[in-house]
């Protein structure tokens, strides 16, 4: 395995996307991963995304960025989450990317929080994340791209918060073309044994995303980045580590550390 670097593209300063890319490398970084806003903003970007990747920028893939989702209780905002995620996986087939990233809900509902039971059974949420992501793995199969399920912690979501949880819909899916992205941030609250928990989805693993246990930039916290990159070249992961995360100081001098953090830790990274 190589590491390979992504920053999300809001945290780096620049006029555009090859100004962006310029830095990105000065800092440590290899590529872009993007931020795909609702009402087909993403696709609306597509002259710009051309020209970028016609610049020789890699965008490998994009993290959606709505109020609504998947997995909505409302099936309309859903279907609109669906339909913005079709859209979005074809961009990214269009400028050679991986492929586009969604959690199941975010912000919805918490079993943490009053009223502690959602609107909705167990079974119906498993049903509604079964027929959308099947629909989308569907889309992205005739595109030539993935889609990736993220978990997020039980205070952001209730009903996919492990990197089994999300591996269990993958495998009822039974498509390729579904994989499942590791959130190092979210991993740090719902993760028993983070390592383990990597090692165990390894056939489903398409992505992961980097931020330190406080949410900030790595080494900004206390996570044990020579273990976690240690097990992803174990494995055999093949894709990009995407910095997503809050910047503690300097802008700059935050994505100047996550950089050298990670690339410190894989020089360092733990072989057994």
């Amino acid at each position: 395995m190589t590491l390979r670097l992504a920053c999300q593209e809001q945290l780096l300063p620049g006029a555009d996307l090859r100004e962006k890319f310029d830095l990105a490398t000065g800092l440590g970084f290899d590529a872009i991963e993007l931020r795909g806003r609702g009402d087909l903003a993403f696709r609306d970007r597509l002259p710009e995304l051309r020209r970028a990747a016609a610049d020789g920028v890699p965008m490998p893939t994009v993290c959606v960025d709505m109020d609504h989702f998947i997995g909505d209780f409302d099936p309309g905002r859903s279907g609109d989450a669906v339909r913005n995620m079709r859209s979005q996986l074809s961009v990214m087939a269009e400028i050679g990317g991986v492929g586009a990233l969604t959690p199941a809900s975010w912000g919805m509902f918490s079993r943490r929080l009053p009223p502690f039971e959602p609107p909705r059974s167990a079974a119906d949420d498993r049903q509604v994340l079964l027929d959308t992501l099947g629909e989308l793995a569907r889309h992205a199969e005739a595109e030539g791209v993935r889609i990736f399920l993220e978990p997020l912690n039980r205070y952001e979501d209730h009903m996919v918060n492990r990197l089994d949880e999300a591996a269990e819909l993958c495998t009822a899916v039974g498509l390729p073309s579904l994989g499942v992205v590791a959130d190092t941030y979210h991993m740090n609250i719902e993760e028993d044994d983070p390592v383990a928990a990597l090692a165990a989805v390894t056939p489903y693993l398409g992505h992961v995303q980097a931020s330190d246990s406080n949410r900030y930039q790595p080494g900004a916290g206390h996570l044990d980045w020579p273990a976690l990159l240690g097990v992803l070249d174990r494995t055999g992961y093949q894709g990009y580590v995407a910095l997503e995360c809050r910047l503690r100081g300097e802008p700059t001098a935050a994505l100047r550390q996550a950089a050298s953090t990670l690339r410190a830790a894989w020089a360092d990274r733990t072989t057994q």
